[in-house]
């Protein structure tokens, strides 16, 4: 039976899922395939392999198995922070003043303090099982970094973690976190690299971004014998394992007759929405259900809202295969803003297909809009939400003030990914009204959208 806790829902160890679901297996349409740069063919599995785990490329490539089953490791690991509450928001539906029915799905009872470690943990012990000696990666914000410092501390595999520039400045508590667990931290772009050394010869000042983050750590993994890359967002193989945040939360909304009407999540790279939505999305492709679905971005890195939907590297230092998503030009290079997570050109291929055949909407908000959010819900629900989640309570909010307009009680369904207790300069900037919002001028986006890459597809 569910525990039921006031406001907190819980499934037992023995009701979480024993498989991840794959979109991809029910989608109409598939994405694009990966293609080559240098010859602009379709990406086998096996020209993966120098990249990625053997095992974390099958997944990758895999568009048809439904169900993967989580091996019994991975499921014991889950259980130290699995399952995750479901959380009923009365006091927030209380202030609002709406008839809606507020739920957040909270990922952040765990040291990551966010839904990383869901991903980490697999990535780290397939590459274990493959007898791998190092990994490689970037993070943002950190949560990404730290989830898998986690992960890599418990299996004893070293790993090296290049860190976008102005986060690493910003918050220099997320660096001591992966340096406990082990991680040898770099900011991002560094001379420690080819990649990183262009980067700083064009713009020594720059602050970086994902894209060169993930330029610097392939470099390095690709450089490095018994050393591989692994990715915390975009990747199809990331959306897979995350999906274990929608199952559980499509679970615990049975158990008491709940369905929700509307789902929303914060995007940047696409892992925790992709994860959040993949149940009710398989519902919508399968006719069952036709929740609406709706992303929300910074208006500081808008790539759904006003990008293309075209062919583009992964990363800026054009070292990785091309992806068709929405994208803002793997030469973009964001502003600093603080919401370190979703400051990434590009989005997930799934979610970008399924957002381009109109199974989704997005919506963007400027980074003052976000904050007024994460203190309104930081007040109400005692919960201190990190600046990404907080684009996804921005979007919750309107949502259930439009319910308050309308009379209507509808269902929402938000991701709360993780807290923000390492954000402190952010939620002091809003605080002391220095706070600034920054949105890209249509000027800005089409010299970004000049480099994309020469493909028959890209119009």
């Amino acid at each position: 039976m569910l525990k039921k806790i006031p406001h907190r829902l819980y499934l037992t160890e023995e009701q979480m899922p024993k498989q991840w679901y794959n979109l991809r297996a029910d989608m109409k349409e598939k994405c694009d395939p990966l293609l080559n740069p240098s010859t602009m063919q379709p990406i086998k599995e096996a020209d993966l392999y120098p990249v990625f785990c053997e095992k974390l490329a099958a997944q990758e490539m895999d568009d048809d198995t439904r169900y993967f089953d989580i091996p019994e490791e991975i499921q014991d690991f889950y259980k130290m922070y699995r399952p995750s509450p479901l959380i009923r928001a009365y006091n927030l539906e209380k202030a609002l003043g709406t008839p809606a029915k507020i739920y957040y799905k909270f990922e952040g009872n765990n040291t990551s303090g966010s839904h990383k470690l869901n991903s980490a943990i697999a990535q780290v012990y397939y590459a274990k099982e493959q007898g791998l000696t190092s990994l490689t990666t970037e993070t943002g914000a950190g949560q990404w970094g730290t989830a898998l410092s986690e992960a890599c501390s418990y299996y004893n595999i070293p790993l090296t973690v290049y860190m976008v520039k102005c986060s690493y400045e910003q918050k220099p508590f997320r660096k001591i976190v992966m340096q406990t667990f082990g991680a040898n931290v770099i900011p991002s772009p560094s001379n420690t690299t080819n990649v990183g050394r262009s980067i700083l010869e064009k713009d020594p000042l720059t602050g970086g971004s994902l894209g060169c983050a993930i330029s610097e750590a392939i470099e390095k993994a690709v450089t490095t014998p018994g050393c591989r890359y692994v990715l915390g967002s975009v990747l199809n193989q990331v959306l897979l394992h995350q999906s274990i945040i929608g199952l559980e939360s499509k679970q615990a909304m049975e158990l008491i007759d709940e369905y929700p009407d509307v789902v929303i999540g914060c995007a940047g790279g696409g892992s925790n929405l992709g994860g959040l939505i993949a149940p009710f999305m398989q519902d919508k492709l399968l006719g069952k259900a036709s929740p609406r679905i709706v992303a929300v971005e910074p208006a500081s890195c808008p790539s759904f809202t006003r990008g293309r939907y075209a062919y583009d590297f992964c990363d800026t230092g054009k070292v990785t295969p091309l992806a068709k998503m929405y994208t803002l030009g793997s030469g973009f290079m964001p502003s600093p803003s603080h919401a370190g997570g979703l400051r990434y050109h590009g989005m997930s291929p799934i979610l970008s297909k399924l957002y381009h055949d109109g199974y989704m909407e997005a919506v963007s908000y400027e980074q003052t809009k976000v904050f007024e959010a994460a203190v309104l819900f930081a007040k109400q629900e005692t919960i201190l939400p990190a600046p990404e989640s907080a684009h996804a309570i921005r979007g919750a909010i309107d949502e259930a003030l439009k319910c308050k307009e309308s009379g209507e009680a509808k269902t929402i369904l938000f991701g709360l990914t993780g807290t923000g207790y390492f954000d402190m300069t952010a939620y002091n900037a809003y605080n002391e009204k220095t706070m600034t919002d920054y949105i890209p001028s249509d000027e800005d986006l089409a010299k970004s959208f000049d480099g994309l890459p020469k493909v028959s597809d890209n119009k």
